[in-house]
């Protein structure tokens, strides 16, 4: 039984397509192995989307070569399409698998453990060709339901490594999650580069959820990363239904109108402002999470400070802060003004602390209060899960079954780790 490992990096998206191979492995006798493993097959889906991700990949591609030297190594995602050539180049890779080919590199391996070497580019192009996965590395099954973007931010390479926005078809979104809810996940979670631009023959991404959750079931949707435009007010209306959770990461970049606009980001500050009090008006406990970027080329100490001055209005349940990546092939690329590193990671540590803060002050509020939690681990008389807020917790207790729901009870905070987790008793 050939022995394969997989490594992924980046996004949800990823993390999708990931799963959805190892599920064909699995399902052709091959052994699922972890990537510290020696293994004949080392599958790395990478990411490029900062300086930072493609210095990561090439780490997991050195870390893949060193294990095993006869090993099989593939490189697939999206720095294998923004490095193609280069990638290409060496040796000690076998096959560069862009994202438009991802859905053949089980095919192109197989085919290898059997002494026929193929090309990639001998398949056809097919962004939404994944099999619903079965066997998976996590509790919630990510659906990919679109892929691509046409808003072309001005530090985004994204359009260039993952193209157009394209939307899978209604039909095979809502056949791969009644599948998986079929191999018994509980959560569901939606995944694409562009969300609320979804759109397949008249159907948006609000008529689409709107379906998802009429499918029967026992399970719970979440909504991956999206951004603050391409669906009406109308939309949070399908939160009254349980089935979907109440949160969602709404990706702001930055609190200054100047720096949205150099940006090419198609809202306002102000708009995001107004979005968000209407929605928490409606659902006092929604938990909004966003990104932030600092140091965006000509970033000026005023219009970062509008960014703090944002957050501390606004008061997110988490922020994922990244600094400026300069991407080649990219407008920003050419501006003028680029900030210093160190300033950078000063601006970066302050938003990290005041997120901090306000992520604590959020979390505890639901002392007192009720969360359904999906339990992903079990561990030293605790069940280790999220809840609906998409918020972590721990449970007190014994005889925890992995991939069910518990109603608990919060009790206290613990802070004394990386992040707060809520201490919970059983209902």
């Amino acid at each position: 039984m050939k022995k394969v490992a997989f490594k992924t990096l980046g996004c949800r998206l990823n993390i999708f397509e990931t799963d959805s191979i190892v599920s064909q492995f699995s399902s052709n006798g091959y052994d699922i192995v972890d990537f510290n493993d020696e293994a004949d097959v080392y599958i790395i889906n990478t990411c490029t989307v900062t300086n930072q991700s493609d210095h990561k990949s090439r780490q997991e591609i050195s870390r893949s070569n060193k294990k095993n030297k006869d090993a099989i190594t593939v490189v697939t995602g999206c720095m294998a399409t923004n490095y193609k050539e280069k990638l290409s180049e060496k040796e000690d890779i076998d096959y560069v698998i862009d994202n438009d080919h991802k859905t053949s590199v089980f095919s192109i391996v197989d085919a290898h453990t059997k002494g026929e070497i193929l090309a990639p580019e001998k398949y056809e192009k097919d962004l939404f060709g994944y099999e619903a996965a079965k066997d998976t590395f996590h509790t919630r099954s990510f659906i990919k339901i679109q892929d691509g973007c046409n808003q072309f931010c001005t530090y985004c390479i994204i359009p260039k490594v993952r193209g157009r926005a394209t939307s899978r078809p209604v039909n095979e979104v809502i056949n791969n999650i009644k599948k998986v809810v079929e191999y018994g996940f509980k959560e569901v979670v939606l995944t694409g580069v562009n969300l609320g631009r979804y759109e397949y023959e008249g159907i948006d991404f609000e008529a689409l959820v709107e379906r998802i959750l009429n499918i029967p079931g026992d399970f719970r949707i979440r909504i991956s990363s999206i951004e603050p435009d391409g669906y009406s007010e109308s939309f949070f209306r399908l939160f009254e239904n349980p089935k979907l959770t109440p949160h969602m990461h709404i990706c702001l970049q930055s609190g200054s109108e100047n720096i949205l606009k150099r940006m090419r980001r198609m809202y306002t500050a102000e708009d995001f402002a107004s979005l968000i009090e209407r929605v928490r008006n409606k659902y006092p406990e929604f938990n909004v999470t966003t990104d932030i970027i600092v140091g965006f080329p000509g970033e000026t100490e005023e219009e970062f400070l509008e960014t703090l001055d944002f957050i501390k209005k606004v008061k997110f349940g988490h922020i994922h802060t990244f600094k400026y990546s300069l991407r080649k092939g990219t407008r920003a690329e050419k501006f003028p003004d680029h900030i210093p590193d160190r300033v950078k990671t000063a601006r970066s540590e302050i938003i990290r602390k005041t997120s901090e803060h306000h992520r604590f002050e959020y979390r505890k509020n639901f002392i007192g209060k009720q969360q359904t939690v999906l339990v992903e681990k079990v561990e030293n008389g605790f069940a280790f899960g999220h809840g609906e807020n998409y918020i972590p917790v721990k449970i007190k207790g014994q005889d925890f079954t992995k991939n069910t729901f518990y109603k608990a009870i919060i009790i206290d905070i613990d802070n004394s780790g990386e992040e707060p987790v809520l201490i919970a008793n059983l209902l």
